[in-house]
C-alpha cells in the first residue's frame, strides 16, 4: 500500500524503513548504491504514568532524532501488531476484507483495512493499519509505502523453505506475544499469533501446534527468532522438549550490514524492509 505527498526530491540513494507499533518504533537507514544498512535506532516509549497520544509519542521522537527528518528516495513503513491473517488469492476479494479477519479479531465497522500482495506465493496479508501513525508519517516523512510486518517475515520464511520437504516450525519471539509460522518447501501450513505469560504458555502452544500437524517433536526443527537468546526460560523449556532447536540462520542478512548476530534475529523484519 502506498501512501504520497506532492514533494518532489531528487534521487539521493538512501532508503528509510520504519517498523511501528503502540510500544515504540525502531527504523534503518539504507545505502541503496551498495545495498547496505549504514545505522538503525530502537525507540521504545515510556507509556507509564500520564497516558500521551501516540501522535504525541512519534513527534517527540522525531524531534530526537534529526535522522527521521532527512530526505529519502524511499520510505518503508512496517506495521507492527496481531491484526492480520492471510488469505489465499482464489478466495480473496478486496471487497470483503473485514470478513476475513472478524473470525480472529475483534473488528469494527469504523475499522480500516487493508491488504499486501504476496504474488509469489498466491495469497494476501489482510489487516488493520495504524491509520493515526501513518496520518502523522505522511506529514513528516512524505510520500511512502507501508507493510504489515507479517507480510515480510512469512515471505522470507518462505523463500528459505525452497526445497525443503520437511515440515518446519519458526518461532518470532517478541514481548509479550509471538508468532508460529510453519512451513513446508515454500508452502504455508499454518501462521499464528499467541500472547503468554509464562515459559509454560510458550511451550504448550508449540506443542499443541505441532500435534495438530503431527509433527513429532522428536524429529521436526524448531528455529527461533525475535528477542529470545540461549539464556532465556523461554528457550531452555523449549530446549527440554523439542529435539532439533535452533536459531534461524541470518548470515545473508549480516552481509548488507555491521550489526550482531543478536540484532539481526531481533530485527529480521526491518532489516529485510
Amino acid at each position: 500500500m502506498s501512501l504520497q505527498n506532492t514533494n518532489i526530491t531528487s534521487k539521493n540513494y538512501k532508503k528509510l524503513s520504519i517498523q511501528v507499533s503502540l510500544s515504540g518504533f525502531s527504523y534503518c537507514c539504507f545505502d541503496t548504491l551498495n545495498n547496505f544498512i549504514t545505522s538503525f535506532k530502537e525507540i521504545q516509549f515510556d507509556t507509564s504514568g500520564k497516558t500521551a497520544k501516540i501522535e504525541d509519542l512519534f513527534s517527540n521522537a522525531f524531534k530526537n532524532n534529526p535522522e527521521l527528518k532527512e530526505s529519502y528516495d524511499d520510505v518503508m513503513v512496517i506495521h507492527t501488531n496481531n491484526l492480520s491473517t492471510f488469505v489465499p488469492t482464489a478466495l480473496f476479494d478486496e471487497n470483503y476484507l473485514g470478513s476475513y479477519l472478524q473470525y480472529t479479531t475483534k473488528v469494527f465497522e469504523t475499522d480500516f483495512f487493508t491488504f499486501d500482495r504476496i504474488p509469489n506465493y498466491q495469497m494476501n496479508t489482510v489487516y488493520i493499519p495504524y491509520v493515526n501513525i501513518n496520518n502523522f508519517l505522511i506529514d513528516n516523512v512524505g510520500s511512502f509505502n507501508y507493510k504489515h510486518a507479517n507480510s515480510i517475515l512469512v515471505e522470507k520464511i518462505l523463500d528459505n523453505s525452497r526445497n525443503n520437504d520437511d515440515k518446519k516450525m519458526v518461532v518470532n519471539f517478541n514481548s509479550g506475544n509471538f508468532e508460529i509460522i510453519v512451513v513446508q518447501n515454500q508452502k504455508l501450513l499454518l501462521f499464528n499469533s499467541f500472547e503468554y505469560q509464562t515459559p509454560e504458555d510458550f511451550i504448550y502452544y508449540i506443542l499443541f501446534t505441532a500435534e495438530q500437524l503431527s509433527m513429532n517433536p522428536e524429529s521436526f526443527k524448531l528455529e527461533l527468532l525475535g528477542t529470545i537468546t540461549e539464556s532465556d526460560p523461554f528457550y531452555e523449556i523449549a530446549y527440554k522438549y523439542i529435539r532439533h532447536i535452533s536459531f534461524l540462520d541470518v548470515t545473508t542478512v549480516k552481509e548488507k550490514n555491521s550489526f550482531t548476530t543478536a540484532q539481526n534475529q531481533k530485527h529480521y523484519i526491518l532489516f529485510q524492509s
